[in-house]
């Protein structure tokens, strides 16, 4: 065990440099730069190629090629999304991750390790189905959910994780907490296969989508709470439908389930509108979001200043 989290460990460290550093040769804001908006994707990067791919000399290579350019493509990702109001959250790492393993059917000096092989979708079996009622079940579900999310399946790590999340924010921590027990019950309910459950890969997703919709990018309140609540158990369902539609490609979902049902619950409190105007003040779930009224006065003075131009001529 020991062996590979210092390999695990020393992947991620130089997918968090490579993308610093890519970040800082292309001159980005240094500020953001300093938060580590441009480090946590090529740490995924960092975390990922290992887990699914052969550890040999070659992968330093991918890692550092896919490091970089999850700076790139966060850069662009961004660019984009600001338009309409929403982060880039997690696409960069899946975006690239996805490209890269998915080039490994193609290269025999990237050998698979733990992915696929591509197949056709095939409904669970009735015994996989079946729940055990044993307490360590439920606690490996639970805390692997939450270890998940950096690829680790070991309910220490999540433990670790969560009490990092509370040092932090206390509120990150428990809505971490209330997204990997709804993830558990939701995939139970509807009988997901019981190995994946409790390796906690229903769970990571469910997560990290508490989080974004419960404190990060919405201020905490009950109807914050409930919204969140739908996205939660929301994210189990594209959890569960992308396993499938990925299966005959044979590459992992990631945190993509994660990103499209958080995008779909972070659009509706901006204006959707391409349109080259002042950003309106942000909103909480249920509140109006109106133009600020210097928006409406500087439209007034532009009206004002061309009617009198026209009156000139």
């Amino acid at each position: 065990m020991w062996p590979t989290c210092r390999l695990w460990r020393s992947k991620a460290v130089v997918g968090l440099l490579v993308a610093t550093l890519t970040a800082y040769a292309l001159h980005v804001d240094v500020a953001t730069l300093r938060i580590g908006l441009f480090g946590y994707n090529g740490i995924l990067v960092g975390a990922a190629l290992p887990t699914f791919l052969v550890v040999d000399p070659l992968l330093w290579l991918y890692i550092v090629l896919g490091a970089a350019v999850s700076t790139v493509a966060f850069l662009a990702v961004a660019n984009v999304f600001k338009t309409w109001g929403v982060a880039a959250l997690t696409f960069p790492f899946v975006l690239v991750t996805w490209f890269l393993v998915l080039a490994a059917y193609a290269f025999n000096g990237v050998p698979i390790a733990s992915m696929g092989p591509p197949a056709i979708p095939q409904a669970i079996a009735a015994t996989a189905a079946a729940i055990p009622t044993d307490t360590q079940f439920w606690l490996d579900s639970f805390f692997n959910g939450v270890a998940q999310v950096f690829l680790i399946g070991n309910g220490v790590t999540g433990v670790i994780f969560l009490i990092a999340l509370a040092v932090s924010s206390l509120w990150a921590a428990l809505f971490a907490m209330l997204g990997a027990g709804v993830a558990v019950l939701i995939a139970v309910l509807f009988g997901a296969d019981a190995s994946t459950i409790q390796a906690g890969l229903f769970g990571f997703s469910p997560v990290l989508t508490a989080i974004a919709l419960g404190c990060t990018f919405y201020k905490p309140s009950w109807p914050v709470f409930f919204y969140a609540l739908l996205g939660i158990i929301f994210t189990v369902f594209v959890q569960a439908a992308m396993d499938v539609a990925l299966t005959p490609i044979g590459i992992p979902t990631f945190t993509a389930p994660f990103i499209f049902a958080t995008w779909l619950f972070l659009l509706p409190k901006e204006n959707l509108a391409p349109v080259r105007h002042e950003r309106a003040a942000q909103a909480v779930v249920g509140e109006k979001v109106a133009a600020t009224k210097s928006t409406a006065d500087k439209s007034a003075s532009a009206e004002a200043v061309m009617a009198k131009g026209k009156k000139i001529k």
